[in-house]
């Protein structure tokens, strides 16, 4: 085969690329950046509780626990949960609202990630309780950024078991209004019930990547 002739003849490939890149790079460094339009479907606005409803419904889609209670009722049905749950050492984030663990009395060891709980102590552990930052009601989706109450992100991965509180204000109607409270240079983590996957028969298989349960308790006021 004869070799190409022209000015990047013999050139490794690496090279031609750069010089290609270089010439594109001079011809626009002067043009102007343009609009960038996002014209992302939001949804309309729904009633605080449409949107509870909502949530619980596509959270419970995913096989996950779900409560649905006043604020008053909140400790009651953590200390329920946990003792159902056979929960005797838990992780706790800090700046976790107290008020949330007032009714476990001395039946539950809290664990506190300070000094941070290395992954075997996290294993070990028979649960962990959270906040969140958003949640998304179209899609039954959670999501933590490592804000108070939250933690890092290996507290909600590790534990096989993961009791989620999310507040009314909290749930947006679709992905759009999600991503405009959340500050994507924080670590996000998107929860969509259990951590599920499925091999190549679709046979379902739970807890591969991340707690296999998942208790979610709506707080409504």
């Amino acid at each position: 085969m004869t070799p190409p002739a022209g000015p990047s003849a013999g050139l490794p490939a690496t090279g031609s690329r750069e010089r290609i890149l270089a010439r594109i790079r001079a011809a626009v460094a002067a043009a102007p950046e343009p609009p960038v339009r996002r014209a992302y479907r939001t949804g309309a606005r729904m009633p605080r509780e449409t949107l509870i409803e909502l949530f619980a419904e596509r959270v419970r889609d995913y096989r996950a626990i779900v409560h649905t209670v006043p604020g008053a009722e909140v400790p009651g049905t953590v200390a329920a949960a946990l003792a159902r749950r056979g929960v005797r050492r838990l992780v706790v984030p800090a700046h976790l609202p107290e008020a949330w663990l007032e009714r476990t009395g001395g039946s539950v060891e809290r664990l506190a990630d300070d000094p941070p709980l290395p992954a075997a102590e996290l294993d070990r552990a028979d649960g962990v309780i959270s906040g969140c930052a958003v949640a998304i009601a179209e899609t039954g989706t959670i999501v933590l950024d490592a804000g108070p109450g939250q933690g890092r992100r290996a507290l909600t991965l590790v534990p096989d078991y993961h009791l989620c509180l999310v507040r009314a204000e909290q749930i947006v109607p679709r992905v759009p209004e999600a991503i405009a409270r959340l500050d994507p240079r924080r670590p996000l983590t998107w929860i969509s019930g259990p951590s599920a996957t499925s091999d190549i028969e679709l046979n379902r298989i739970e807890g591969v990547h991340g707690p296999r349960t998942l208790e979610v308790v709506i707080i409504t006021d």
